[in-house]
């Protein structure tokens, strides 16, 4: 059975080379990502038609499943969302099952696969997110007897904020479920919206929180939302560990990665706070950055998951975000590669 349950949004990345022109065109930042508008219809088909685009599984969450199992023993991750009745979500299966993650997909048959279209300019990306089926992700679901009983058998949950958008009374039944079996809950930001749009979802989640995952600039976007006009990293990392929590017998940690600057972590309880450096990479070597973070994560999970020292499973998920930055898309290297701590 897995010891690692993923919940969030299956999409399926349609990525190419772009220019400022086509972010102009589609009012895209370099780096962001965001929800597609009407006024993002025609990207896709646009970087299908003249941008070579390419595809691949994609989804915060599903990319971060399979970089942990990509450390992780065979089995030991299952990974929930909703897909549509379609050749993408044949894909994203097809994915997963090569990656040796278990796939439980709700399939929802009036609403396509999601997908996203990813504008990569330089070195960023440019993330815009057409939810389709995956915005139809009920709790119904995770509360079938046979997903439950996955959900009792997993000793974490990670959830990406994502779905925070789509069917927050599941993270929070899954954040419910650790705090009271004292399984342990890791939550991603995701994006800077989500910190703003979705404040009340993301709120309701933060007791249970035993892990909070982000990026600067979510990490920013979650102090102006809530009041502090600090823009000092180790300072909000300190306060985002510091928070009520619901399960008090383990602390809570919170992890800020910042690009190639060290990575920020603050531990509930404990007095200022640790910056890990990152594995070295030179901007020649760079390939694709999307689902870098992504990819940390799956490699923070997979040592929480083999119990390693948090400075290991870090440094984990700096190994693994390095693999993916020299792969195009959310993928890691084949023939397997393994782990060699600093």
């Amino acid at each position: 059975m897995p010891a690692l349950l993923c919940l969030e949004n299956p999409l399926l990345d349609v990525q190419a080379f772009g220019n400022q022109e086509l972010l102009q065109k589609y009012g895209l930042k370099a780096n962001d990502a965001i929800l597609a508008e009407t006024s993002h219809q025609g990207l896709f088909e646009d970087l299908i038609n003249n941008f070579a685009a390419g595809t691949t599984a994609g989804g915060g969450a599903q990319n971060t499943a399979r970089g942990a199992q990509y450390i992780l023993p065979s089995d030991s991750v299952v990974y929930l969302g909703c897909v549509g009745d379609d050749t993408y979500a044949d894909t994203l299966r097809e994915s997963c099952q090569k990656a040796g993650v278990r796939a439980e997909y709700l399939v929802d048959q009036a609403h396509p696969t999601g997908r996203c279209g990813i504008v990569i300019t330089d070195k960023n990306r440019s993330l815009c997110t057409e939810l389709g089926a995956a915005n139809h992700y009920k709790l119904e679901h995770l509360k079938r007897p046979e997903i439950w009983s996955l959900v009792e058998s997993s000793e974490i949950y990670f959830v990406g904020g994502y779905h925070l958008t789509v069917c927050p009374e599941a993270a929070l039944a899954l954040a419910e479920e650790a705090a009271a079996k004292n399984k342990i809950y890791v939550m991603s930001l995701s994006a800077p919206f989500i910190p703003i749009a979705f404040k009340d979802a993301l709120d309701k989640t933060e007791p249970y929180w035993d892990y909070l995952v982000g990026n600067e600039s979510e990490a920013l976007t979650w102090a102006q939302s809530h009041g502090s006009e600090t823009d000092d990293i180790p300072t909000i990392a300190g306060h985002l560990a510091n928070l009520p929590k619901a399960n008090a017998s383990r602390p809570r940690v919170v992890l800020i990665t910042q690009g190639s600057s060290p990575t920020v972590v603050a531990v509930s309880g404990t007095p200022g706070h640790e910056e890990i450096p990152v594995r070295k990479i030179s901007a020649e070597e760079i390939i694709d950055t999307t689902g870098a973070g992504d990819a940390f994560a799956g490699g923070l999970l997979a040592g929480i998951v083999q119990q390693k020292s948090l400075r290991t499973s870090v440094d984990m998920g700096h190994w693994l975000a390095r693999l993916g930055i020299l792969e195009m898309g959310p993928n890691y290297p084949l023939p397997k590669q393994l782990f060699t701590p600093v």
